[in-house]
């Protein structure tokens, strides 16, 4: 039975390594092997395919950035709000702790969506901060975030990274190898600073 199992197991890391040779090939060389069929079957099969390989092969390479991106950026949020509710209670937002530029803007852009009549990203005011508004809002309140963070200045240099390398993922424009690097590490100081 043990070697049964040996050749499974060596069967799956073969196929795991095979796997990731092939997606190197295909981001190496611009070529979509058709493997991924569940991503495929998402994109409009009218439009998408008229698009540019070019462009359709730098979108997936910008994905995972853009994912991880999202992940934190939500995760940013609710780290503040769940923080601020637990010093505050629930009507943080309200008080006195956010500054008023910060509500008055994110109330405008707010309503600007409400106003346009598209569905609402969110009902929080906080989904409609800007990053940078979201390392304000840290600072305001550093006797609160004080424990839960090493260094205000940390905060302020990995929350400035973050902002400089959102432009690009956010805008569609590809990040440069040594950017990629840099949203690895700053991802990685993130959560170094709460350590």
């Amino acid at each position: 039975m043990s070697s049964l199992i040996r050749s499974l197991k060596h069967f799956a890391m073969t196929s795991q390594l095979m796997e990731h040779q092939l997606d190197q090939i295909e981001q190496e060389y611009g070529i979509n092997l058709g493997r991924d069929q569940k991503n495929l079957a998402e994109k409009d099969p009218a439009y998408y395919p008229q698009i540019e390989q070019e462009i359709r092969t730098e979108a997936a390479r910008m994905a995972s950035h853009y994912e991880t991106f999202y992940s934190l950026e939500k995760t940013i949020k609710g780290l503040i709000s769940d923080t601020m509710e637990s010093a505050e209670g629930q009507n943080w937002w309200v008080g006195s702790r956010i500054p008023p530029d910060i509500r008055s803007k994110a109330g405008e852009r707010q309503q600007t969506e409400i106003d346009s009549g598209i569905t609402p990203r969110s009902y929080e005011p906080i989904d409609f901060c800007t990053f940078g508004e979201l390392g304000e809002i840290i600072k305001k309140n550093w006797d609160i975030f004080g424990s839960i963070f090493s260094s205000i200045k940390a905060v302020e240099r990995v929350m400035a990274n973050l902002n400089t390398l959102r432009g690009p993922i956010a805008h569609c424009s590809p990040l440069a190898g040594d950017e990629v690097i840099r949203l690895q590490l700053s991802v990685k100081d993130w959560f170094r600073l709460m350590e």
